[in-house]
C-alpha cells in the first residue's frame, strides 16, 4: 500500500547513506513535497504554464551551447565526474541534467505537465531534479549504495520489467525498492508522475558549484509554478547534507 506518513513525517524520515557523501562530501538533497494538486483533466492553463517554462528552458540549453560544449558546462562535469567516481560512464548514462540538455536541441520531451514543468526548471537551473507521485511512496526515501539485490520497476522494449542495480550503485528507493537507477540516471515506473497525481515528491540532486541561493531560486521557480496547478498547494521542504 502507498505510505500514509504525512508530508513533514516522511521529508524527517528521509536520509542519505554516508557511504554517499564519502564518494561526494559536498552532496546535498533537496527533497520538496507539494501537495493539493488538481488531476490534470479537471485543471485549465496548466499547459500554457508548462509551454512557457519549455520554450524558456530550450533557448536556455541554446545560450549555453553556444558559450561552450555541453561536456564544459560546470554544472554536468560535475556530474560526469561524480558518475564516475561509482563506476558508470557518463558517455553511456548521462546524468539526467545531461541528457536534458543534450535533448533541448531537438526539443524538451512532453509527457504531462507536472513532468514538463520540472524538466524545464532542472534545465533553466542546471540541477538534476526527479519528479514523483508522492501517494505511490511505500516508506520513506533513500539515497544509498546499492547492494545489487534491490529491484527496480522498469521497462524494457515497451514491456514492463524488473531489473537490479549493480553493486555500489548510488541509488533513491523507499520500503518497496528502487525508485531512480545511478543517482538520477532513470526513474522507476512505479513512482512516476501521472497527470491524476495530487501531491508530489521532487528531489533536486545538488553538487558544487550550485549554490544555497541557486537552490533556493529553483526551489521557489517550481514552486511558483506548481501553485497555478491547483486551488490550495501546500509546500514542505527539507534539505539533507553531510
Amino acid at each position: 500500500m502507498p505510505s500514509s506518513m504525512t508530508p513533514e513525517q516522511f521529508l524527517a524520515a528521509a536520509s542519505v547513506d554516508p557511504a554517499v557523501f564519502e564518494l561526494r562530501p559536498d552532496y546535498r538533497a533537496g527533497l520538496v513535497v507539494i501537495e493539493g494538486l488538481t488531476p490534470e483533466s479537471e485543471r485549465r492553463g496548466s499547459s500554457a504554464v508548462a509551454n512557457e517554462l519549455v520554450a524558456a528552458a530550450e533557448h536556455h540549453a541554446a545560450r549555453l551551447r553556444a558559450e561552450c560544449t555541453i561536456e564544459e558546462l560546470a554544472h554536468i562535469a560535475a556530474w560526469r565526474e561524480t558518475y564516475r567516481a561509482f563506476g558508470a560512464k557518463p558517455q553511456r548514462t548521462q546524468s539526467s541534467l545531461e541528457a536534458l540538455t543534450r535533448r533541448a536541441e531537438q526539443g524538451l520531451p512532453r509527457i504531462n505537465s507536472l513532468t514538463d514543468i520540472y524538466n524545464s526548471i532542472s534545465v533553466l537551473h542546471q540541477i538534476p531534479f526527479g519528479g514523483e507521485d508522492f501517494g505511490q511512496y511505500q516508506g520513506p526515501a533513500r539515497l544509498i549504495r546499492s547492494v545489487g539485490r534491490e529491484t527496480f520497476d522498469t521497462t524494457v522494449n515497451g514491456q514492463f520489467a524488473t531489473a537490479h542495480p549493480e553493486v555500489g550503485e548510488v541509488v533513491w528507493c523507499d520500503d518497496a525498492g528502487v525508485t531512480c537507477r545511478r543517482w538520477n540516471w532513470r526513474q522507476g515506473r512505479r513512482t512516476g508522475l501521472t497527470g491524476d497525481t495530487r501531491a508530489a515528491f521532487f528531489i533536486l540532486d545538488l553538487l558544487a558549484p550550485v549554490t544555497h541561493l541557486e537552490y533556493d531560486a529553483a526551489v521557489d521557480a517550481l514552486t511558483g509554478a506548481l501553485t497555478l496547478l491547483g486551488d490550495d498547494v501546500q509546500v514542505s521542504r527539507r534539505l539533507i547534507r553531510a
